[in-house]
């Protein structure tokens, strides 16, 4: 699959249409963004007095703090696959993401969401995460070289052509009668 980047052409449903980027190309941002909720989580760590044994906590607070929460729904039929994440606040240009044989990977970092919360008589700020990360494992494979990648109203929705379960078998079965017709020929 080659390098794409997120493309402004609009779908027929006025949605912005998605190019992937390849799976090499995103994996330096990803790993970027790991390594950021790995130096808070030892902050984290730290601000305990150093006790061991909250080393998932500690992980999965600094997720939450840094990641914005994306809820995935997935239909599937005999040959395709629909993955639709809520990304709000998100737009195209903000938005990386991938598809591999198995896996969705969406990365989107925002601008940052900050709103006044007054409490009693002075106000303070609130900073909420302006971040998504989500990996997708996906049970079918599919082919992401046929991927269609839309994002609309802060819904992105993946529409995926599953791999023929019967492909491999439906080759060997032609080889095997071009074969006998070889055979029949001589």
């Amino acid at each position: 699959m080659k390098s794409q980047k997120a493309s402004k052409s609009k779908s027929n449903r006025s949605g912005a249409r998605l190019e992937l980027s390849t799976p090499a190309d995103l994996q330096p941002k990803v790993q970027g963004v790991q390594l950021a909720i790995a130096r808070r989580a030892h902050e984290l760590f730290e601000a305990r007095g150093r006790e061991h044994g909250h080393d998932l906590e500690d992980w999965l607070r600094a997720e939450s703090e840094l990641l914005c929460r994306v809820s995935i729904a997935m239909s599937e039929s005999q040959d395709r696959v629909r993955v639709r994440a809520n990304v709000p606040g998100l737009s195209w240009s903000e938005i990386v993401a991938s598809v591999e044989p198995h896996r969705i990977t969406i990365l989107g970092k925002g601008k940052l969401s900050t709103e006044k919360a007054k409490i009693g008589a002075t106000g303070q700020v609130a900073s909420h995460p302006d971040q998504v990360l989500q990996v997708i494992d996906l049970a079918t494979e599919v082919m992401p070289e046929r991927a269609i990648v839309e994002l609309q109203a802060g819904e992105l929705t993946f529409e995926l052509l599953g791999v023929s379960k019967n492909k491999g078998r439906e080759r060997s079965l032609n080889q095997c009668v071009l074969a006998e017709a070889r055979d029949q020929d001589q």
